[in-house]
């Protein structure tokens, strides 16, 4: 099998686990001439970057991306804290924090398991794809009615978001907010006791400072940040299940439990491969002086595997008694969801050998950073 041509080349490709341990046997930091972009794939370099202050999540000239700058789709772009760095997402980031680090787990994982239970689908890659995005929108308080729109609407916002996007998608993108915001709106006018919309808008009364549209705009983020990540972790759960021997008898027999397998499979294959950090003034990383406007490639796929951060890293192993985590993110950015989504995405592997045979073949969905299978299985 060939490596990978490069690091975004290496978030598709069958393995790219070998190629991954080349880079971190290279320099802390590695300027990748053809992509123009520096490497970070050490943990403790990846970590540093994530943390360091003089670090955006976005070009400092370009907190919209070009393609949907002007457009709806780019106008709820920027109201989004994971995307964006300023003092608005500063004030609402601790407001989605709060909130979703008082949900209930357990009670969030049942009703995951409902939802996936119930949820209609053609194939196991629809089901992977709305499964999650349905459970968040049940938990915001959404009824069953509503899931399939909000998965499709969800679903256009979010392929805006690659630099792979077609015309034809930014085109569908833009339509997807004007849809999504008054349903979120409504939703927050008779938010249902106990609900997360409930739990957003009582922390953002508390808050006292936190502007209505960029809150209703965060909501309709809890479904888009949903979408990809949590279906990828799914859907490597589902690999895992095929390439790990013994591993899916020991899930129907009971031996190994759907929460143990997603967790290991979050660190041993994770959805998310890498992200970017922009410079913006001079600062020195890792030994390396760095000039204002350079851009950081950061491998979090590779970092997962490094074995300074995870001992024997390579090894899959439900038992691992230290398993660290970068793959959500880590420093001001770290995806606060981050126990949300292992739980409903061990919903939904629970629930799989009632809905779907075990796939046998898989490739890797088209992605400049995110690690999607892509399956061809019909339910049975």
């Amino acid at each position: 099998m060939n490596f990978p041509t490069d690091p975004i080349a290496a978030v598709s490709h069958p393995d790219p686990y070998t190629y991954y341990a080349q880079l971190r046997a290279g320099p802390p930091l590695a300027y990748d001439e053809r992509l123009r972009l520096w490497v970070a794939s050490r943990a403790d370099v990846v970590m540093q970057v994530l943390a360091h202050p003089s670090l955006r999540v976005r070009p400092p000239a370009e907190a919209v991306p070009r393609a949907i700058a002007g457009t709806p789709a780019g106008e709820l772009f920027s109201q989004l804290v994971r995307m964006n760095d300023g003092p608005l997402h500063a004030a609402i980031r601790p407001v989605l924090q709060r909130a979703l680090g008082e949900l209930d787990l357990g009670a969030a994982h049942s009703l995951a398991l409902q939802v996936a239970a119930d949820l209609p689908a053609q194939s196991l890659d629809d089901w992977c794809l709305a499964m999650p995005v349905s459970a968040v929108a049940a938990l915001l308080g959404f009824d069953a009615a509503q899931w399939p729109a909000l998965v499709r609407w969800t679903r256009d916002f979010v392929a805006c978001l690659s630099p792979l996007s077609t015309q034809e998608q930014l085109d569908t993108a833009s339509m997807a907010p004007p849809e999504l915001l008054p349903r979120f709106e409504a939703l927050m006018e008779a938010a249902r006791p106990g609900s997360l919309v409930a739990a957003v808008c009582a922390e953002a009364r508390l808050a006292g400072v936190v502007e209505r549209r960029a809150l209703l705009c965060n909501l309709v983020g809890l479904l888009s940040q949903t979408c990809e990540s949590t279906a990828g972790l799914l859907g490597n759960s589902i690999v895992a299940l095929a390439r790990e021997p013994g591993l899916h008898a020991a899930l129907l027999a009971g031996r190994a439990a759907a929460a143990d397998i997603v967790a290991e499979v979050a660190r041993h294959d994770p959805s998310v491969q890498n992200t970017r950090r922009f410079v913006a003034e001079p600062v020195i990383v890792a030994g390396t002086q760095l000039a204002a406007g350079n851009a950081i490639l950061v491998v979090l796929g590779a970092a997962h595997r490094d074995p300074s951060h995870n001992p024997d890293p390579d090894r899959f192993d439900l038992a691992r008694t230290e398993r660290h985590l970068i793959g959500f993110g880590h420093g001001p950015h770290a995806c606060p969801g981050q126990a949300l989504a292992l739980a409903i995405a061990a919903a939904g592997l629970s629930t799989l050998p009632r809905r779907f045979e075990l796939p046998v073949r898989w490739r890797y969905r088209p992605s400049v950073n995110g690690r999607m299978p892509v399956f061809n299985n019909q339910e049975t």
